[in-house]
């Protein structure tokens, strides 16, 4: 379950990164949002690093879920942008999908 906290923490500071960049670029804002952005998705690399997961690939994989359900919260609280329930369906198959790439049951070949 400590993997789902790395997750969220590092879904946190991708998305916060990855909107300095669009406030510096898209919005007109100063390049300092920039170098907020940059220090941000550092964060999110190394939190990433803290998932038990055998393979990187597969701890990508599922926080790929974790990503799509921190956007919408995202969208939610911070763009004040109501997500439609078709949002929150596609949130939770992903998160379906990122558990079973987690955890699901491994096959020797």
């Amino acid at each position: 379950m400590l993997n789902y906290l790395w997750f969220a923490l590092a879904a946190l500071f991708e998305i916060a990164g990855c909107y300095g960049f669009y406030l510096w670029l898209r919005l007109g804002k100063g390049p300092l949002w920039a170098v907020a952005g940059l220090l941000s998705l550092t964060c999110f690399a190394l939190l990433l690093t803290r998932v038990e997961a055998a393979y990187a690939g597969r701890a990508y994989a599922a926080y790929g879920g974790i990503y799509i359900a921190a956007s919408l919260g995202w969208l939610a609280l911070v763009e004040r942008s109501r997500p439609l329930w078709t949002d929150w369906l596609g949130v939770f198959i992903c998160l379906a999908g990122a558990t079973l790439v987690l955890f699901g049951p491994r096959f020797s070949s």
